[in-house]
C-alpha cells in the first residue's frame, strides 16, 4: 500500500470515527436492544445445563421442562430485541448514505467527474448495504460472545479455560488478515476493471485489428492483463485460506477440545449438564457468530474499504470537503444573468425540436416567469440552463460564462425537494462551504417563510426526518437552502407547487428581492406570472417575451391562457394554468379550466383530486428531487 493510499485509509478511519461519535445516541439504543439478544445467548447453554442437572438427571422432569420453558422464553425476548435492532441500524446507515450521496454529487456532478453516475447509483448503494451488514455481524458477534462466555463462566470456570484461548486465537488470526485482504481485494478489482476496459476496446475493433495485422500485439497486451488479474486472484485466495483457518481455530477447535477433555473435566467437578451446555454455547452461538463475522467482515469489510476509499478520494487539487456551490471564476463585468442564442433542443436526432432557435437575454436582477401548456418544454429549458441537457445547437451562458463553468452561479430547485437525514441547519447550509451563522439562517427562514416549521421542529439544531415531513415542508426547506446559497441565478422548476398561494408568493418575492439575484420561475399559477417582471410564453414554435400586460394585449395564446384562470374564493387554492393537453385532459379538477367545458376531471379515485400543479413536462427535471 502506498503512502497516499495509507493516508486515505487514515482519512476513512477519522471520518468513520466522527460519524459514529456524532450518533452516539443511536449506538446506545443499538446496544440496549442487543442486550436482549445477549440474554437469549446466555440461556442457550445455561438453561439446558440446569434442565439436565437439576431436572431430568435428578429425577425431576417438571424442573427440566421448566428450564426448557425459560430457554424458549429467552428466544421470544431475543426476537423482540432483534426486531428493534433493525430500526436502530437503519437510523445509523441512512445518514451514511446521505453523506456519501452529497460527497459524490459535490465531486462528480458539480466538477464534471465522469464516474459520478456510477458512484451515485452503484457504489453508494454497495457502501450502504455493506455497512448495514457489517454493523449487524459485528454487533451480533460481540454480544453473542459476551453472553456465551458469561454463560460458560457461570456453569464452570474450567469450561472457559478450554473454550476461551482457541476462540481468542482465532479472532486474533482473523484480525491480522483484514488489512492484507483489503489490499488484495482492491488490487483484484483494479486488475479486473483494467481487463474489462481493455476487452471493451478490443472486441468492437476485431476487424480493424485483423486488417492492420495487429493480432499478436493486441493478444500480448490482453494476455498481460489476464495474467495480472490471475496473480491478484491467486494472492487473494491465499489470504482467504488464512480466513478459513481462523474459523477452524476459533470456532471448531473448541468443540474438539471439549470432547477430548470431557473425562478430565468430569473428574474435576464439571457436571454432565454443564458439559452439554458448553457444547451448546460453542455449536449454537459462538461458531455461527464467528462464521458470520469471518465471512461478513472478511469479504464485505474489504469491499466496503475499497468502495469508501474511492468515494472519499477527491480529485487532484480539490479540498476534502468541497461544497456543492462555491465561488468560481469571476464572470465578465456587466454580463447578463442568462443569455440563450438560437438554442435548439430535441430528444433524439430525428425528433421534432422541443425548443427551436430560442433567443433570450435576461439582465441581472430580473424576475422571469416561464409559462405554457404541459409538455411544451418549460422543464427542458430549466435543464438546459442547469447543465444536465446539452442543446443541439446554439449557446447558453450564465452570468456570461458557459453552463459547464457556471455551476456556482446558478441553483436549481426542482418540484420534488430533497431533504436528507441530519439537523435542520445542515440541510439549510448544504450549499455553503462553512456552517451558516445562526442569525443569517434565521433571517433567511423568515424571508422565505420557513420560520413556523423551524420553530415547530425545535430550531436549527433539531434533527430532520424526511419521511415525517410533508411535500410542502420539504419544499420550504429546499427553497431556504437555495436562498442561502451564493448562486446569483435561482431556477424554480415548479418548486412551490405544494405550497398555498400565500406561501408561494412570499417565497418568490424573497428570491426576487435577493441583492443581485435573478429569478426564473416555471409557473404553475397565473399569479406567478403576474408578479414577474417579464414572462416567457412557450407554445411550441411560437414563443413570446414581455410584461404580463404586453402579452395579454399582443399575444393571443397568452391571452387565452390567462382567460382560462378564474379567481377563487379566499382560502382555496387557485387552479393551475390551463394545460391544453393533446388528449384534452387537465391536471387539476376545478372550476373554469380552459377547454374543460366545466367538467371535473379526476386522476384519482372518485372524490379525490390532484393538488394544484402541472402534469409535468416530461423533461429530465420533471418530478425529480
Amino acid at each position: 500500500m502506498t503512502e497516499g493510499a495509507g493516508g486515505v485509509d487514515g482519512g476513512i478511519g477519522r471520518l468513520g470515527f466522527r460519524f459514529l461519535r456524532g450518533r452516539w445516541r443511536v449506538l446506545v439504543r443499538l446496544g440496549g436492544w442487543s442486550v436482549l439478544e445477549t440474554g437469549q445467548t446466555f440461556l442457550t447453554g445455561y438453561a439446558p445445563a440446569r434442565a439436565l442437572d437439576e431436572g431430568f438427571l435428578a429425577g425431576r422432569p417438571e424442573a427440566g421442562l421448566g428450564w426448557l420453558g425459560v430457554a424458549g422464553l429467552g428466544v421470544v425476548v431475543g426476537a423482540y430485541g432483534t426486531a428493534r435492532v433493525y430500526a436502530a441500524v437503519a437510523a445509523l446507515v441512512e445518514p451514511l448514505r446521505d453523506r456519501l450521496v452529497a460527497r459524490v454529487v459535490a465531486r462528480g456532478v458539480r466538477e464534471a467527474d465522469g464516474g459520478a453516475l456510477s458512484g451515485l447509483t452503484q457504489q453508494v448503494e454497495i457502501a450502504r448495504d455493506t455497512f448495514a451488514g457489517l454493523v449487524m455481524v459485528s454487533r451480533s458477534f460481540l454480544f453473542t460472545s459476551v453472553g456465551a462466555l458469561v454463560g460458560l463462566f457461570s456453569l464452570d470456570p474450567l469450561l472457559l479455560l478450554v473454550v476461551g484461548p482457541p476462540l481468542l486465537a482465532g479472532v486474533a488470526l482473523f484480525a491480522a488478515t483484514l488489512r492484507p485482504l483489503a489490499r488484495r481485494q482492491e488490487a483484484f478489482l483494479v486488475a479486473d476493471e483494467a481487463l474489462a476496459d481493455d476487452l471493451g476496446a478490443v472486441c468492437p475493433g476485431l476487424r480493424d485489428i485483423t486488417a492492420a495485422g495487429a493480432e499478436d500485439r493486441v493478444a500480448a497486451d490482453t494476455g498481460r492483463r489476464i495474467d495480472a488479474e490471475f496473480r491478484t486472484a491467486r494472492s487473494l485466495a491465499r489470504w482467504g485460506v488464512l480466513r478459513v483457518a481462523s474459523l477452524a481455530v476459533g470456532g471448531q477447535l473448541p468443540i474438539v477440545l471439549l470432547l477430548a477433555a470431557a473425562p478430565w473435566l468430569l473428574d474435576h467437578g464439571v457436571t454432565t449438564g454443564a458439559l452439554v451446555g458448553a457444547l451448546a454455547y460453542v455449536t449454537q452461538s459462538l461458531l455461527p457468530a464467528l462464521r458470520n463475522l469471518v465471512h461478513g467482515l472478511g469479504t464485505s469489510g474489504s469491499r466496503l474499504v475499497v468502495v469508501l476509499r474511492r468515494l472519499v478520494r477527491e480529485p487532484a487539487g480539490s479540498p476534502a470537503t468541497a461544497p456543492l456551490a462555491r465561488p468560481g471564476p469571476e464572470p465578465p463585468a456587466d454580463a447578463p444573468a442568462l443569455s440563450l442564442t438560437s438554442v435548439t433542443f430535441a430528444y433524439g436526432p430525428i425528433a421534432a425540436p422541443v425548443i427551436d432557435h430560442l433567443d433570450l437575454t435576461l439582465p441581472a436582477g430580473t424576475h422571469l416567469a416561464v409559462v405554457g401548456p404541459s409538455g411544451i418544454g418549460k422543464s427542458t429549458l430549466t435543464a438546459l440552463v442547469a447543465g444536465p441537457l446539452q442543446p443541439r445547437s446554439g449557446t447558453i451562458r450564465v452570468c456570461g460564462m458557459p453552463v459547464a463553468e457556471a455551476a456556482a452561479r446558478r441553483v436549481v430547485i426542482p418540484q420534488e425537494a430533497y431533504v436528507f437525514t441530519g439537523t435542520l441547519a445542515e440541510n439549510l447550509g448544504h450549499f455553503r462551504p462553512d456552517p451558516v451563522p445562526e442569525p443569517e439562517l434565521l433571517a433567511a427562514a423568515e424571508a422565505v417563510g420557513l420560520t413556523p416549521l423551524l420553530e415547530a421542529l425545535g430550531g436549527p439544531a433539531a434533527r430532520v426526518d424526511p419521511a415525517a415531513l410533508s411535500a410542502g415542508e420539504r419544499q420550504l426547506i429546499a427553497l431556504t437552502r437555495a436562498y442561502l446559497s451564493h448562486a446569483p441565478l435561482a431556477l424554480l422548476d415548479e418548486a412551490t407547487c405544494h405550497l398555498d398561494p400565500a406561501a408561494e408568493e412570499r417565497a418568490e418575492r424573497a428570491f426576487a428581492a435577493r441583492p443581485g439575484g435573478t429569478l426564473v420561475v416555471v409557473a404553475h399559477r397565473i399569479s406567478s406570472a403576474r408578479r414577474a417582471d417579464r414572462v416567457l410564453v412557450m407554445d411550441g414554435r411560437r414563443t413570446a417575451y414581455g410584461t404580463h400586460e404586453e402579452l395579454v394585449r399582443d399575444f393571443a395564446p397568452y391571452r387565452e391562457l390567462v382567460g382560462g384562470w378564474t379567481p377563487v374564493p379566499s382560502g382555496r387554492s387557485e387552479p393551475a394554468l390551463a394545460l391544453r393537453d393533446a388528449d384534452r385532459v387537465d391536471a387539476v379538477a376545478g372550476p373554469g379550466l380552459a377547454g374543460d367545458g366545466r367538467h371535473v376531471v379526476a386522476h384519482r379515485p372518485v372524490g379525490q383530486v390532484q393538488a394544484p400543479g402541472d402534469l409535468g413536462d416530461g423533461g429530465p427535471f420533471g418530478g425529480q428531487g
